[in-house]
């Protein structure tokens, strides 16, 4: 069996992809079905611009979805910051020029506020897919394949931000340049603010609407002390109680399941799939849980939330309509096998699709004696029978 494909074989291509999957905040659910689409050798036609990417996705119908995806260019004052970064070290050019990324360069641009990897509402795709996630598993497939772009030059995240190497090197050789160095500073304006009869004399204007809540949770407050041994608690333990309070309140807000209304399975679940490992293990040994069976729970709910779980641990009858359509969907798939029918669930192969109480249908594919979930749920069989 050959060796499953990963992205990024450099630091700064594995770091494209660290960025895309922990600070884009991207919905997790979504990602991994893009790579799966992206190790399916699915993606054609992939063009890196400045600010831009497109590419060509083959998926279920004849014709391949196209896909643009943008990212946010820095202003002049940004990258005004960013190429004083990069001129703080000979180093930081020279190793851009030998086509490698300096670990310091990254570090020191992002503290500086111009982070070259994305963050938070920098990426903005379109597909012409009828699905309406963002982001569609067409779209998650090029976000990894642009790791293999970054892997063979670094400057492709200046060009995302909006300068191509050209430009990134010709404005660090003029900085360098005599003229440059000797040309005087000018003195800042000073801001006299205003007086207070000015500031009362002010009319004052409407109430802005409020913005949307954000597509998942910021992070909490690191806290800088832990709390009084006596008190039994640390800031680790605390900061975990405070993103889980944002996580549920920003569910209230997009109006989702709150936790008043999940199960005690449900809720246990949830938390378990912000976690792994001994996390996992030390949450299910206090709710009295299987640590076993708590990891494939919370694996089923960072694929397809609620929904997912149900499909994961329930079997129910449903009428014959919808697996008939999925068996002749099967059928023509050419998967090798009879299929067999059993309640909600069609297997055929090493493959099965679970028909839930949501109306949505659920891909599973064999793990040794087991079925994982493979990605997100679709309303039709067509999108995860192939």
């Amino acid at each position: 069996m050959p060796p499953r494909r990963n992205f990024g074989t450099t630091w700064w291509g594995r770091a494209w992809v660290e960025a895309l999957e922990q600070r884009a905040k991207l919905d997790p659910n979504r990602l991994p079905r893009g790579r799966t689409y992206a190790r399916k050798g699915t993606v054609s036609e992939l063009h890196v611009g400045t600010g831009a990417v497109s590419a060509r996705v083959r998926g279920s119908r004849p014709q391949p979805y196209k896909v643009t995806i943008t990212m946010r260019t820095f202003t002049d004052g940004e990258w005004d910051t960013l190429l004083g970064v990069v001129g703080t070290q000979l180093g930081h050019a020279a190793a851009l020029l030998d086509g490698e990324l300096p670990g310091a360069l990254t570090e020191q641009a992002r503290e500086a506020g111009v982070d070259l990897l994305p963050g938070p509402g920098d990426l903005r795709p379109r597909c012409s897919c009828p699905d309406s996630a963002n982001p569609c598993k067409h779209v998650a497939a090029v976000y990894y394949l642009v790791a293999d772009e970054v892997d063979r030059d670094p400057f492709t995240l200046f060009l995302l931000r909006g300068r191509p190497r050209a430009d990134v090197l010709a404005e660090l050789r003029a900085r360098r340049s005599p003229a440059r160095a000797e040309k005087p500073k000018l003195p800042k304006p000073v801001d006299e603010g205003l007086t207070p009869r000015a500031a009362y004399a002010r009319r004052p204007r409407p109430i802005p609407a409020l913005p949307p809540p954000p597509r998942v949770p910021g992070p909490p407050a690191v806290l800088d002390l832990d709390p009084p041994p006596s008190t039994g608690w640390t800031a680790a333990a605390l900061s975990v109680l405070a993103a889980d309070a944002a996580s549920l309140a920003r569910d209230l807000l997009v109006g989702g399941a709150t936790a008043a209304e999940l199960t005690f399975e449900e809720d246990l679940t949830r938390r378990a799939a912000g976690r792994a490992g001994a996390e996992v293990t030390k949450l299910a040994t206090a709710a009295g849980v299987s640590p076993r069976d708590l990891a494939r729970w919370a694996e089923a709910w960072r694929e397809a939330g609620r929904g997912g779980l149900a499909a994961l641990r329930e079997s129910w009858q449903p009428g014959p309509g919808p697996l008939s359509e999925a068996e002749s969907v099967l059928a023509d798939a050419g998967l090798p096998g009879r299929p067999r029918i059993w309640r909600n669930r069609l297997t055929r192969g090493e493959l099965q699709l679970r028909y839930g109480r949501d109306a949505r249908w659920y891909r599973f594919v064999r793990a040794g004696t087991e079925w994982r979930l493979d990605g997100p749920p679709s309303a039709s069989p067509l999108d995860l029978a192939y």
